[in-house]
């Protein structure tokens, strides 16, 4: 068994006061809105960026079939939260988020930390506190918060037998539902983040097979957050891409999980100019044509049929290791903010990528460029005043 983490008699108060079985918190009124669709909240939504490299991090133990993750220091959700480099996370870090135009901020979390090698995949309530504070720093600023599963939905994946993987993930959405179930409307599940294709190690599954799984994941999140009642009856939900690949996510095996309420279902996929990025030809036309033909794509299978398109990441920084050589747009800014125009003109939800101390400073709480604040502003603005 795994030692619990001490808690002061602070935090042990906040607990007792901020949580509870699906009670909401001091910082979330709770109201959901009945006029609220997917579409407008993705408008409201504006310019997003994430937590990253945050509550989702971990250290492997593949010994481990329950959790995957090794127990670190002295086992407190702050020893997980700093061990990929962040700092713990402070009001005055998300205030700072707010005040630099950003209306949403996204949560990974790898929910298997300090949790027991016991079979039950039963979330640890130490850290399941922890995420709710960081979500409560959020809320109190009036974002709309993204919380998914990251990392721990591929080692479930990639270690158990898809009948295993989907009993555990409705067992884990089930206890996040419960937990947030008294939120409003501003705070949004995503099922998952890049594990959806993956196989277990040693198996073969063929294409239709495969999006068969990813299909069924989907529609276990949504079945099973639905079923827990409450204000999830009728949240928004983010079903997870193909890999959130573009291509695999909007070919015609991939479907949209059925749902018990009309309008509340957005997709989400990851980087619209990733091909390019990965070969190093930013900064050229063929650079903005490959991402505008990805956008396409994803306007015709889903914008266009009434659901959101959520890019849950996004690149923040354009360094000169990935442009091509005698680059037409070679400012990282303007480059940031040529993909983060094309991706609002579609109507979808651009949210950074970012960890400790590259885009944004988490310690001084700001944007580190004036280049990059200024795409942020304008950015933000031209969506607010559609």
């Amino acid at each position: 068994m795994r030692r619990a983490a001490f808690l002061t008699a602070a935090v042990l108060l906040t607990s007792v006061l901020l949580t509870g079985c699906g009670s909401g918190s001091a910082s979330d009124n709770g109201r959901m809105r009945s006029d609220l669709t997917a579409a407008s909240a993705a408008q409201e939504m504006g310019v997003g960026i994430n937590l990253g490299n945050t509550m989702e991090a971990y250290w492997l133990d593949e010994k481990d079939l329950t959790a995957g993750a090794s127990t670190i220091g002295d086992d407190t959700p702050q020893d997980y939260e700093k061990c990929w480099g962040a700092v713990v996370t402070t009001p005055e870090c998300i205030d700072g988020m707010e005040a630099a135009g950003f209306n949403c901020v996204r949560i990974p979390v790898y929910w298997g930390n300090m949790m027991a090698d016991d079979g039950t995949y039963t979330i640890n309530k130490d850290y399941l506190d922890r995420v709710q504070e960081i979500v409560d720093y959020a809320r109190a600023d009036g974002l709309y918060v993204i919380l998914n599963c990251h990392h721990y939905d591929e080692f479930l994946i990639k270690h158990h037998s898809e009948e295993e993987v989907l009993a555990a993930t409705a067992h884990v959405w089930e206890q996040i539902a419960e937990r947030f179930k008294g939120y409003s409307d501003y705070l949004v599940f995503e099922g998952f983040n890049e594990a959806l294709g993956t196989v277990r190690e040693g198996d073969s599954l063929s294409d239709d097979e495969i999006y068969a799984y990813v299909n069924a994941m989907n529609q276990t999140f949504v079945d099973t957050v639905r079923k827990t009642g409450g204000n999830n009856a009728k949240r928004i939900l983010i079903a997870s891409g193909y890999w959130t690949n573009i291509d695999l996510t909007t070919a015609e095996q991939y479907q949209m999980p059925q749902d018990t309420v009309e309008d509340r279902m957005m997709v989400s996929v990851h980087y619209i100019d990733n091909a390019i990025y990965w070969t190093n030809m930013i900064g050229n036309d063929r650079w903005l044509q490959y991402a505008q033909s990805q956008c396409e794509l994803l306007q015709e299978r889903f914008t266009d049929n009434g659901i959101p398109v959520f890019v849950g990441e996004c690149t923040s920084i354009y360094d000169a290791e990935h442009m091509i050589k005698k680059p037409k747009y070679d400012d990282s800014s303007e480059c940031l903010g040529l993909l983060l125009d094309m991706a609002a003109d579609y109507g979808f939800v651009p949210v950074l990528w970012d960890v400790n101390d590259n885009f944004y400073s988490r310690t001084d709480c700001r944007i580190k460029q004036e280049s990059d604040q200024a795409v942020i502003t304008e950015v933000a603005g031209r969506i607010a005043s559609r």
